[in-house]
Parts: C-alpha cells; sequence; structure tokens
C-alpha cells in the first residue's frame, strides 16, 4: 500500500536528518584510494568516468593501462585531447594473447615504474591504474611494492585501481571498493566487442 502524501514527506524528513548527520560528520579532506574489481562489465569505465569527473573541475590526471595496448579504445582516443592529462599504455595485450611470461612481467614493470612516477608527483591530483589488479593477481607487481607506493604518495592524490581479482591486502587498504558482479552480458550470447561500448 502506497504512503499517504503524510507518511512518505515525514519518513523523506527522517531520511534527511540522518544523511544530513552522515554529512556533517564527514571532515575528513584527503586523497582516496579506490578500487573496481570483480567479474563484471564497467570497471575500467567507472575508472574512466572518475577522469571526466576530475577534468571537469580542472584537476590534472595520470593513466597508465597495465595490460590492454594491442588495440585503442575510445578512451584513449578521447583522453588523449586534454593536456591535462598524462595518458600511457604500456600493456601489449591479454596474457593469453602474448603467451609469454616473461615479456608480460617486464612489460608491466615498465607501467609499474611509470606509475610510480605519478605517485610520487603532487601535480596529478587524480592517477588512473587500469587492469593493475591482473597484473598483481598474475605476481607480475608485488602487493607490498604496491601498498608502499601508495601509503607515499602526495596527501591530496586520488587513485583508482582496476581489474579483477583484486588482492585482499589491496581490498583492506583501499577506501573505497566495488565488485562488480556479471548477471548478464552480451559476449556470452555471441555478440562481439563493438565500438562505443567495449572498445
Amino acid at each position: 500500500m502506497a504512503d499517504t502524501a503524510e507518511q512518505h514527506s515525514a519518513r523523506m524528513a527522517r531520511k534527511k536528518a540522518v544523511i544530513d548527520s552522515k554529512i556533517a560528520d564527514a571532515t575528513i579532506e584527503r586523497g582516496v584510494v579506490i578500487v573496481n574489481t570483480g567479474t563484471g562489465k564497467g570497471k575500467s569505465s567507472a575508472g574512466f568516468g572518475m577522469l571526466a569527473r576530475a577534468l571537469g573541475h580542472g584537476m590534472r590526471a595520470g593513466v597508465v593501462q597495465f595490460i590492454k595496448g594491442s588495440f585503442s579504445t575510445g578512451e584513449e582516443a578521447f583522453f588523449r585531447r586534454f593536456p591535462e592529462v598524462s595518458y600511457h599504455v604500456m600493456g601489449e595485450g591479454f596474457t593469453w594473447e602474448t603467451q609469454d611470461r616473461d615479456r608480460d612481467i617486464a612489460t608491466a614493470q615498465a607501467a609499474w615504474s611509470k606509475a610510480c612516477e605519478m605517485l610520487r608527483d603532487a601535480q596529478y591530483a587524480v592517477v588512473l591504474l587500469d587492469e593493475l589488479n591482473i597484473a598483481l593477481r598474475s605476481g607480475y607487481i608485488a602487493l607490498d611494492d604496491v601498498l608502499a607506493a601508495l601509503r607515499a604518495r602526495p596527501a591530496a592524490q586520488h587513485v583508482v585501481i582496476t581489474g579483477r581479482g583484486a588482492p585482499d591486502g589491496l581490498i583492506a587498504y583501499a577506501d573505497t571498493v566495488t565488485d562488480m558482479h556479471c548477471v548478464k552480458h552480451a559476449f556470452h550470447a555471441g555478440v562481439r566487442a563493438q565500438l562505443g561500448v567495449e572498445l
């Protein structure tokens, strides 16, 4: 049964009071670490959405892509238009494409070196480390090295880390973690990756 106008108004007033109280209690301002993980689509897309938001506020951003690199993406084509974004595609494609573990490790280490430069540089308000979780899960980069770099970064710097299989230690350290689950995906029905959706 639907609320009456009076019941709805009273319920919304109670809800507003609770939310206003939580907002008033949130007084800390510092850089946060955000992790987008899980089997569902949209982890990188969400990260690039945050990048767009940062650009809207005039912030400088850095991107390092750890795995993707064997094909051009719409994100790369778009964000390279902005001088405020330092964009580095360091991967050579997914691990099943290269089929060379030593080469994958060397590529990931080069990407991590570039990421560390950004994580030490206060001019980057936001750093997006796309598919870093894959490199961590595969053992190409040591979790302890990542956590040390995150702890030592400039205090106001935000970091977004994407990819399936985020390790427990990173999840524990991060401020915000979203685990995206796949309910349904067009690829499983034979629909190929398409411009504007996956590419």
